[in-house]
């Protein structure tokens, strides 16, 4: 993995407090992330595949040239251009016309 952003729960005495250190990853900030990042790689946002579960993903999917849900919340599902919620990521594949013949073995 190139980028990771996520919420940091911050931590005393061993123990989460339930708050937020730093800036909220929501999804406006994820829709900004993904803008900056596909400036930052040269790509435009029609080249960018996002993927997403939650409400808080519609943004970033919305922007991204194929925005896909993933085992998403109803909400998501009928948001996204796609769905996938019964096979793993490796469908993203299917969606981008790639078959299992094109794939090297692990």
């Amino acid at each position: 993995m190139d980028y990771v952003f996520a919420n940091e729960l911050d931590i005393q005495d061993g123990l989460v407090t339930g708050d937020v250190k730093g800036e909220i990853v929501d999804g406006e900030r994820k829709a900004y992330l993904l803008r900056q990042l596909a400036e930052q790689e040269n790509i435009e946002l029609q080249q960018v595949i996002a993927v997403g579960d939650g409400a808080n993903d519609l943004p970033m999917l919305g922007i991204a040239g194929l925005g896909v849900a993933f085992r998403a919340k109803p909400l998501v599902k009928e948001a996204a251009e796609q769905s996938i919620s019964t096979l793993g990521l490796d469908a993203i594949l299917y969606l981008l016309g790639i078959a299992d013949r094109y794939q090297t073995p692990a």
